[in-house]
């Protein structure tokens, strides 16, 4: 937001001065509010409200057009939105000034002192379009109605159609009053008085109700173009009423895709001129996908049996189609419509990373995950139990300890292909150490959905834990996360006693149990004096530190009997704080300097 500040007392100078700073903000005169007030999109004043009020009442008009207003009086003690708080966004702005001084936000919007969902801001939110229709039937562009019945906790229908941030958000807090439906005909004027829709497809509104449907943009529209097709203008109305005659909304397209050698079509350039994104594939990429209706007179043209579909289709990274290739009425073009899989509301695989161990390590984003699955089935002895308590009722927490990859891939397959939502939980960060390629290939083989939320790895929890930075300038600047040679071979290439050469801090996983191993292995290039750390069960509530030397690794491993979930790390790096703060009072007091 471009935002000015004005100060209408002197008691306000410094106040002024922190938020221009904290919020990138022009510091201006009260007198030149009128002339400046369609060139910002935000004004915060600092002093009296009275004051405020009467400096911006001859320019206020509407509030979807009308700047947010935010007061803080002198002293720093209150933030007041004053106008435009939902669409104009004063609210939030108000929280962000009074968070900078410390001061209590005041907020009259009762959606938002209620906790409801503001409706008239989720589009921007979420980048949806909106169309409400009033109870007569009739669309308006006023859902003052529809807000006032919801706010005032009139029984209300949720009808999602698919998944993104703003439908988990809504699942998520889903207020008492709203009930969550599966059909447009579940929705009727005797037991509801607001339907809230979030659908990419075009629905007949109920009558007798208030109903906002948002559109997505979630559609993916592959094209196929004959050669100079015209008139561009023409030929794109064309493709947008072929998408409504398949009962979806044209608001709902996010993007188009098309073959490399039509990026110089005119519907093509006509699309760039309207801001819209258009992907290229080459004729080889097109052809690697199997499509429903392949075309040999195509192939003749452009070397692939398909445009339309296989652009689709890659352009949503295989995901699904709703509409097959279509032919325009006058052949000039052909058009078919896909989905991403993660947009599509039905089974789902998120395999999170629970952090180290300790329950409130997990992300805020892992954790909802949790919160809303059907199934959770955790990695055993190396993910505490303590992390699925937050299950909601019903859904089905199972360990996989005992499990075979198999037996956990005809689980989560099940659970799948009943529409469930299926949280696969590996310890620290799925990637590293975290076993997920061959179930990642399982869920390739069989066209399932599935997505990575990363956790905190127990290298991180390592550094916390140690009080220790793993990086120190003029020694060491990197960090080497590997594991022994066990039961795994390494690669020649990554043999401990090579990646030893760097005299890096090296973070070393799995590999307690050949302890005698890598000592002997890292002895080749550390000296025996090198620091190092065996770190059990991190941040667990029976993790224990030894910290030694690397000529007494194994001891240490050996006489406090440590196998699984047990971190090694060497190197200078550890507890290197007295070096670490005598390097930087040489070389980098410029970092300390007030005011940089």
């Amino acid at each position: 937001m471009r935002t000015a500040i004005i100060t209408i007392t002197d008691k306000g100078q410094d106040t002024a001065k922190t938020l221009s700073q904290e919020l990138k903000a022009d510091i201006i005169p009260r007198t030149s509010v009128g002339e400046q007030w369609q060139h910002y999109d935000a004004f915060v004043f600092v002093g009296a409200l009275g004051i405020c009020v009467r400096t911006i009442a001859p320019y206020i008009t509407d509030k979807h057009s009308d700047p947010a207003v935010t007061c803080i009086d002198s002293q720093g003690q209150h933030a007041i939105s004053v106008l435009s708080g939902h669409v104009g966004g004063a609210n939030d702005l108000t929280k962000i000034v009074a968070a900078t001084m410390g001061a209590r936000p005041v907020i009259t919007t009762q959606s938002d002192n209620s906790g409801l969902w503001p409706l008239d801001t989720l589009c921007q939110r979420f980048g949806w379009s909106t169309i409400v229709t009033a109870p007569n039937g009739k669309r308006t562009d006023d859902m003052n109605g529809a807000i006032f019945a919801f706010v005032g906790k009139k029984p209300t229908a949720l009808l999602l159609d698919i998944r993104d941030r703003g439908t988990d958000m809504m699942e998520e807090t889903l207020p008492p009053h709203v009930k969550l439906v599966t059909s447009i005909s579940d929705i009727t004027p005797n037991q509801h008085a607001v339907a809230i829709i979030v659908s990419p497809r075009k629905y007949t509104a109920p009558t007798g109700i208030w109903t906002i449907q948002y559109v997505p943009k979630v559609l993916t529209i592959g094209i196929g173009l004959a050669h100079q097709a015209q008139p561009a203008g023409a030929i794109l109305e064309s493709i947008h009423d072929m998408i409504k005659e398949h009962g979806m909304m044209a608001e709902a397209i996010h993007d188009y895709a098309t073959i490399d050698v039509k990026s110089d079509e005119p519907v093509v350039k006509l699309l760039q001129q309207k801001g819209k994104e258009v992907t290229f594939f080459t004729a080889t990429q097109l052809s690697a996908i199997e499509v429903p209706t392949p075309s040999d007179t195509v192939a003749r043209h452009v070397g692939t049996h398909s445009v339309s579909e296989a652009a689709a289709i890659l352009a949503t990274d295989h995901g699904r189609l709703l509409v097959t290739k279509q032919k325009g009425k006058d052949k000039t073009f052909t058009l078919a419509v896909a989905i991403a899989r993660n947009h599509l509301r039905e089974g789902h695989v998120e395999i999170v990373g629970a952090g180290p161990g300790d329950p409130d390590l997990i992300s805020v984003r892992g954790r909802q995950q949790l919160e809303k699955a059907d199934l959770i089935l955790y990695a055993g002895s190396l993910v505490p139990r303590e992390l699925t308590l937050c299950a909601r009722p019903g859904a089905v927490v199972r360990s996989s300890a005992a499990m075979t990859l198999e037996e956990q891939c005809t689980l989560m397959k099940d659970f799948y292909d009943r529409g469930k939502y299926i949280v696969r939980l590996h310890t620290g960060d799925p990637c590293i150490f975290g076993a997920i390629q061959e179930q990642m290939a399982f869920f390739d083989r069989h066209g399932m959905s599935y997505h990575i939320t990363p956790g905190i790895s127990s290298f991180l929890a390592a550094a916390a834990e140690l009080q220790s930075q793993f990086t120190i300038p003029g020694k060491t600047q990197t960090i080497i996360l590997t594991r022994g040679e066990g039961r795994t071979p390494m690669p020649e290439r990554e043999k401990l006693h090579l990646l030893a050469r760097s005299q890096s801090t090296m973070c070393i996983f799995l590999s307690a149990a050949i302890a005698d191993d890598v000592q002997r292995e890292l002895l080749q290039e550390y000296p025996a004096s090198t620091p190092v750390a065996v770190c059990y069960h991190l941040t667990w509530k029976d993790q224990r530190i030894y910290r030694g030397v690397l000529g007494d690794l194994s001891k240490i491993v050996h006489d406090n009997n440590l196998t699984l979930t047990t971190m090694i790390v060497v190197g200078e790096a550890i507890d290197n704080r007295k070096g670490l703060s005598e390097l930087y009072s040489k070389h980098f007091t410029h970092l300390f300097r007030k005011g940089e």
